[in-house]
């Protein structure tokens, strides 16, 4: 028993010597200077985000995972290796086979956001890798096995919220005005506590309210506390249309300036979205003035009118006969008979 022991012994200092002197023999390492990034950590749908992954030295051989959510990317492309994507993650494999005259220091994979996207999706691009190895393959690396993560955000492309301000007819002092009150966005950030605010400005010594009732039927003063729970409510997502009906009231003739803001409780109540709106309070109802005729328009029409009228007054009131009038031939046989009778006394006298 004694000499088997010592007969392994002997065989065990043999091989830490032919490891520990022997140049080409194969050696494990941590591979401590790779590292991992992106070009953008936010991505839009149909947006493209590249991982890109530094070695820190050169390698002969590697294999690569990552992993990603396919609910939210897709693979596209690899710079580096020979890629396999199963859906899920994609697996890059190289292997020098110059025999150490062509090694990677870098390799990098593409992804494509996913359409139809309508949240904010924090996501993690993961990275293990195995079968690592300098360029002549003397020196092997460690497996990466608790994995490399970068975390990245896909969501939609926001667009701002607006808030519009619309009533009809212009406010009377100390008259109850109704107005309403829309916040819309076609594609609004989400918030899950969000809060309406107003600011007024005012003519000297002017005072507004502007009060609203909720789907409970609860009563809001904007001016003194805003609108809805303290704690805020959530917001955001496709067509975003929250319309307020409110009932203003002014007491002082003047422009009254209302600022409404969309303010975010979780952020300190940054603000999320800001609109003025310019209100002129009138003492009487305000109504368009109807249109009148320029005096010249009007004198030209009268001059119209006369240029007709005389034309008429010009115009025979009785169209000219045609054709012999029966009197005509009377009249002469008369004068004819009465002639002839003359001639013939004047005849007998002179006889």
């Amino acid at each position: 028993m004694k000499k088997i022991f010592n007969t392994l012994l002997i065989l065990s200092i043999l091989f830490a010597f032919i490891l520990l002197f022997n140049p080409n023999s194969v050696q494990a390492a941590a591979l401590d200077d790779i590292e991992i990034s992106t070009n953008k950590d936010t991505v839009n749908p149909g947006d493209t985000v590249t991982l890109m992954i530094t070695f820190g030295k050169p390698l002969g051989a590697y294999t690569f995972d990552i992993a990603y959510d396919n609910n939210l990317l897709e693979y596209v492309e690899t710079d580096g290796g020979t890629p396999n994507d199963n859906g899920t993650r994609v697996r890059v494999v190289f292997y020098d086979s110059t025999g150490g005259t062509n090694p990677k220091e870098s390799m990098s994979i593409t992804f494509k956001a996913k359409e139809g996207i309508i949240t904010s999706n924090p996501t993690d691009l993961a990275v293990t890798a195995e079968g690592l190895a300098n360029p002549d393959a003397s020196e092997n690396y460690d497996d990466i096995t608790t994995a490399l993560e970068k975390n990245i955000v896909v969501e939609p492309r926001y667009e701002d919220y607006k808030f519009d301000l619309s009533y009809t007819g212009g406010p009377i002092v100390n008259v109850e005005k109704e107005m309403v009150l829309s916040l819309t966005s076609a594609m609004g950030k989400n918030y899950d506590h969000a809060r309406i605010i107003l600011d007024a400005t005012t003519p000297d010594g002017g005072n507004v309210q502007l009060k609203g009732t909720d789907e409970a039927q609860t009563e809001y003063d904007l001016i003194d506390s805003g609108w809805g729970d303290p704690s805020g409510y959530a917001i955001g997502g496709q067509n975003v249309n929250k319309v307020l009906n409110l009932r203003g009231t002014f007491d002082k003739v003047g422009e009254y300036k209302l600022t409404f803001k969309l303010i975010d409780r979780d952020s300190s109540d940054a603000i999320i979205a800001e609109n003025t709106f310019t209100v002129t309070v009138t003492d009487t109802e305000t109504i368009p003035p109807e249109e009148e005729t320029p005096e010249n328009e009007a004198e030209g029409t009268i001059e119209e009118e006369n240029t007709t009228n005389t034309t008429e007054e010009n115009l025979p009131t009785q169209l000219p006969k045609t054709g012999m009038n029966l009197y005509i031939p009377i009249a002469v046989i008369v004068i004819a008979v009465v002639s002839t009778s003359l001639y013939m006394i004047m005849k007998k006298k002179n006889r």
